[in-house]
């Protein structure tokens, strides 16, 4: 029986194993992984099938994709490579800022390679996953790979181009470090840590409701809240002053340069 085989058994893997299950997805995931610990926890919450070894994986394949960290890459298809097995045909890697042109040189043969950037909250069945198709990818392969990661959120087609930024700019810490700095700001502010907590989370996923559900744009919705003379007014504009836009902005910019220096590993 062929599988969806993932290279590595980190984070990433277990997000989209246990959100495809979650959505109840059946099919059969074959994990390979160096690290006994990460199969056996995989195995337990996501009913994964743990490869013997890395020959065994390739050869149960009908999709592989590589989970294993940017600078694992290179060595990694080396070893498939050379493990005396063939690769599929569709190969889909998830490392951010590893272009189509290196992964097909390190990994030669007629494989058509997609790069996907799957959100960690793909878990719950949430989580964006942007997608770059290599030139030779069929029409069938790609309704393959949406069909996948439909699964467990939205997905979004882009040039590779395109991609480091969005990897940059879509990861969910931006909301995770968000919060935590919101909710400092409130305790010190006055409130206790839990009713800070509360305030913050609120402050950041009723605003992201209110314009999911609703029609207006995050312009209409800023002049909306900003009252001349009203609390969140002067809140933005504290902000803006104190170098809030300069942040975000060196932030995206420290990302997409930490995808190019991937690129050159």
């Amino acid at each position: 029986m062929t599988a969806t085989v993932f290279l590595g058994g980190g984070r990433i893997t277990g997000a989209l194993a246990a959100g495809l299950r979650l959505a109840g997805d059946r099919r059969k995931i074959v994990v390979y992984d160096r690290h006994p610990e990460k199969l056996r926890a995989l195995r337990r919450e996501s009913r994964v099938k743990v490869a013997r070894g890395l020959k065994s994986a390739i050869e149960s394949a009908e999709m592989l994709i590589i989970a294993v960290r940017p600078m694992s890459v290179k060595e990694i298809l080396h070893e498939v490579a050379a493990c005396g097995a063939k690769p599929p045909k569709l190969c889909v890697s998830l490392a951010a800022g590893v272009p189509i042109k290196n992964l097909r040189g390190w990994l030669p043969g007629s494989m058509h390679w997609v790069r996907a950037m799957p959100s960690p909250v793909c878990r719950i069945g949430r989580g964006l996953t942007p997608l770059s198709f290599d030139h030779g990818v069929t029409r069938r392969e790609r309704h393959c790979i949406r069909k996948l990661f439909e699964r467990v959120g939205p997905v979004l087609e882009l040039p590779e181009t395109q991609l480091d930024a969005m990897t940059a700019a879509s990861s969910p810490t931006h909301g995770y470090h968000a919060l935590a700095r919101l909710t400092i700001a409130a305790q010190k502010a006055g409130l206790d840590r839990k009713t800070a907590f509360i305030a913050a989370a609120h402050a950041l996923s009723d605003g992201i409701v209110y314009w999911r559900e609703g029609d207006a744009t995050v312009e209409e919705l800023l002049h909306e809240a900003a009252t001349p003379g009203g609390i969140a007014a002067a809140t933005m504009a504290a902000m803006d002053k104190a170098g809030y836009t300069l942040a975000v902005d060196r932030g995206i910019r420290a990302g997409v340069k930490q995808c190019a220096k991937n690129a050159r590993r």
